[in-house]
């Protein structure tokens, strides 16, 4: 009851037209980052943090909290209508989004990708305000061991990535991202890996060009090769009359489960939107009666992915606020911004500014709303872009993405990524291998190394706290079920009791 009245005193108190024309302006520049492949959510944070410090703390926050929201809805949008994720958190929502596009259905898809972010946010939203307690103490007891069998777990799920249903395929995707995570400086020693003399490398592969590759350059080689007549994308088609409230009736359990997972995945500390997003397309998979249909345009497939990275903005805000530690990178840029304002996140913030924690949930509330009502006008106009010839669209694809690659780090090599990895996106498209799990490998790559090896450290050499800590026990449960149930052991034993109790 506290939390609710709190929020209300909040929200009165920023309820006036400038915070709403501030929102707006902010909401749309984020949607617009979000949507152009290489302008993520923490770049457009990290540009605007420096321009706030002469705002007050209040129109601080409200710019880059609708920079923050915007910019992860808006990865949609490229997602959907040309089949390359904006941001790293949209690269889920390739999977199903661009399929109903190809098939005419880009409208429909781009409504349900941003109502689900709208519903995401509110949830995340609700655990901020109401349960930061419970989720903070929770996320405490994650100790190198957990987080290194989650990330185990992430790679896990990658055969259910594969729609031509072959799990070796998609597991193959995820163990060479993990190969690939390792090249340039290790986490802990700082000890350089497989970089073979090459200056590049030794950062790393650079994600935000390996994803744009793997996604763009072999979308881009199939337009432009297809015969005229034959290219993949079809049009605009239909757009569903779909209110957000009959999309709550239709697809309560997926929208819920995935706001669960999204917040949760979030509040643990740098694992962030782009794991939630795919953990919760992955349960979604696996809790369909029609899991054959994702992977080539479900509609539960985008709400799920678009709902858990919306609802990880509120969960990665519990341990910034509660302990100052980021729950994902552009928690971490916001960080920094809350420091240049006199804000000191921490035990100490419910003392220091008894209020504060309300004021970034009644924000992030207007934030959904206003971009719910300018991303749900786009859905109007974004998909005249399938109207496009595709010998005029596509070149314009690639000089984005070639922009998009190049901006980030202003750095030619990440160029020589995006194309390597364009290739090898191509080669896995010929061969019918999803090159998703090669993203989700590259991300949670440094999460299993570094935390692997920590708890190793930790005990010794010894293996025990992999197996004798509570939570470690139950991820590692849901790992072994994970594999067993992508190759069909329990249905087969469940095929199997059904047989012996029909013969007796």
């Amino acid at each position: 009851m506290n939390s609710i009245i709190g929020l209300f005193t909040e929200l009165v108190h920023l309820i006036t037209v400038q915070n709403i024309l501030l929102l707006a302006v902010s909401s749309v520049a984020g949607l617009i980052m979000g949507a152009l492949p290489g302008l993520t959510a923490t770049m457009g944070i990290a540009l605007l943090a420096g321009l706030t410090y002469g705002m007050s703390t209040d129109v601080a926050l409200i710019v880059l909290l609708g920079i923050y929201v915007g910019g992860i809805s808006g990865g949609s949008i490229s997602s959907v209508l040309i089949g390359i994720p904006g941001t790293g958190s949209a690269a889920a929502t390739v999977l199903d989004g661009h399929p109903l596009a190809v098939k005419g259905e880009g409208g429909t898809a781009l409504k349900l990708s941003f109502i689900a972010s709208f519903l995401g946010t509110l949830f995340g939203m609700i655990c901020l305000a109401g349960f930061t307690p419970l989720l903070q103490k929770l996320a405490l007891n994650f100790t190198s061991a957990e987080f290194a069998l989650l990330a185990i777990f992430g790679v896990m799920i990658c055969g259910s990535l594969s729609a031509t249903g072959k799990v070796i395929k998609g597991w193959i995707g995820g163990l060479l991202g993990l190969a690939i995570s390792t090249i340039g400086f290790e986490g802990i020693y700082s000890y350089p890996r497989y970089t073979f003399n090459i200056m590049g490398l030794l950062g790393g592969v650079a994600f935000v060009s390996a994803m744009i590759g793997l996604f763009g350059i072999p979308n881009v080689i199939a337009e432009l090769s297809a015969e005229p007549g034959e290219a993949k994308v079809t049009g605009i088609g239909k757009t569903e009359k779909m209110s957000m409230f009959s999309m709550l009736r239709r697809f309560t359990p997926t929208i819920l489960r995935s706001g669960a997972i999204g917040t949760f995945i979030g509040a643990i500390p740098g694992v962030g939107e782009d794991v939630a997003a795919w953990l919760s397309y992955d349960q979604a998979k696996k809790a369909s009666k029609t899991p054959e249909k994702f992977g080539t345009g479900s509609y539960d497939g985008v709400i799920a992915a678009e709902t858990a990275n919306n609802a990880a903005i509120g969960g990665a805000l519990i341990p910034l606020l509660s302990l100052a530690i980021p729950g994902s990178a552009p928690a971490a840029v916001l960080l920094g911004a809350l420091w240049l304002h006199g804000i000191r996140p921490g035990p100490m913030l419910s003392f220091e500014f008894p209020t504060f924690i309300f004021k970034m949930g009644g924000i992030l509330l207007l934030a959904a709303f206003v971009m719910r009502i300018f991303a749900l006008a786009i859905c109007h106009v974004a998909p005249n872009i399938l109207k496009v010839k595709p010998y005029i669209l596509m070149p314009i694809v690639a000089v984005l993405s070639i922009i998009g690659s190049y901006a980030l780090n202003i750095n030619i090599f990440d160029l020589y990524v995006m194309f390597l990895f364009g290739l090898l996106g191509y080669a896995f498209d010929r061969l019918k291998y999803p090159a998703a799990p090669i993203v989700l490998g590259v991300i949670l790559g440094p999460l299993a190394d570094t935390n692997i090896r920590r708890a190793l450290q930790g005990a010794d050499g010894s293996f025990a706290p992999f197996v004798t800590r509570p939570i470690a026990l139950i991820v590692l449960a849901m790992i072994v079920y994970t594999i067993l149930s992508q190759i069909g052991i329990p249905r087969m034993i469940v095929g199997k009791i059904k047989e012996a109790i029909t013969k007796k």
